[in-house]
């Protein structure tokens, strides 16, 4: 499946910003079932590139003059179910056993996870199995939590989103010895309704290496799928973060389009740029 991919990301700020640092991780990498075909990102500052501990694209931006708004602009082509599955590993497994603060696990979520134990030929099925009983346990409620909200939290709760269904899985898999990792990406709907990034987990298998859960749909991830950056959590992974210095309020707002090439895109579904930039201040706007 050849995607093309849209993403914009606009922050309004109150007052100037003095100096604004961002680490970006939107540069997708061949592997794991894709090819990039095309891929740039467009931003108001200057743009340094290198790849982090966890092997991902990385850039870091730096605006150094005053402003008051900043609008980060990813755009590219991915080929996705592509025969060739590289899973080049640049750290230890061991890293990704890795308790975060926000993929700890409490005796509950424990005990939900021991039930899927099982010897090393079963394990996939076993995953598949504990990923719908999570998704069934944790329902997915746009806006029941935020980014700084941990897999404790939402699996108490009942409710989050695909961060917190990451989250959880990854708490889980690790509890019962096996390493996992949060992915951050896209991902292709046929009626454009996601338009924002997504998330999913890895899980090292025994015998079976990376394999990748999208807990929130309920599948395995696959060609409607694209892969950005992977870290132990949200924060090692997140698409966009960084500090500043200056600029009162922040206002924030972002806009994925994943389309099929070659298929029509349906005029609601278009990036509107206005409306992105009203988000950003609505939100701002919210905070003062």
């Amino acid at each position: 499946m050849l995607l093309n991919i849209e993403h914009h990301t606009r922050y309004v700020y109150s007052e100037y910003v003095n100096y604004t640092i961002q680490q970006l991780r939107l540069t997708p990498q061949n592997g794991f079932g894709q090819h990039v075909k095309r891929w740039e990102i467009k931003v108001n500052g200057e743009l340094y590139s290198t790849v982090d501990a966890y092997g991902n694209n990385t850039h870091t931006l730096v605006v150094d003059k005053p402003h008051q708004e900043i609008l980060i602009v990813a755009i590219g082509e991915v080929e996705t179910g592509v025969e060739v599955v590289a899973q080049h590993q640049n750290l230890p497994l061991d890293i990704y056993m890795r308790e975060t603060p926000l993929t700890i696990s409490n005796q509950n979520m424990r005990e939900f996870a021991s039930t899927y134990i099982t010897d090393v030929y079963a394990q996939m099925a076993a995953l598949e199995d504990m990923m719908h009983a999570l998704l069934k346990r944790v329902q997915y409620i746009k806006g029941a939590t935020q980014v700084s909200t941990t897999a404790i939290e939402a699996f108490e709760l009942g409710q989050g989103v695909c961060q917190d269904h990451a989250h959880i899985f990854i708490a889980c898999c690790r509890s019962i010895g096996l390493p996992a990792r949060y992915v951050s990406g896209y991902l292709f709907t046929e009626d454009g309704s996601l338009m924002q990034t997504h998330a999913w987990a890895d899980v090292h298998l025994t015998n079976g290496g990376w394999q990748s859960y999208d807990v929130s749909n309920g599948c395995r991830a696959g060609e409607t799928h694209v892969r950005l950056a992977t870290g132990l959590d949200y924060r090692s992974a997140s698409p966009v973060g960084g500090m500043r210095a200056g600029g009162g309020v922040e206002g924030m707002a972002s806009s994925v389009i994943v389309n099929q090439a070659g298929m029509p895109l349906n005029a609601q579904h278009r990036m509107n740029v206005a409306a992105l930039e009203y988000q950003a201040k609505q939100a701002q706007q919210a905070q003062q």
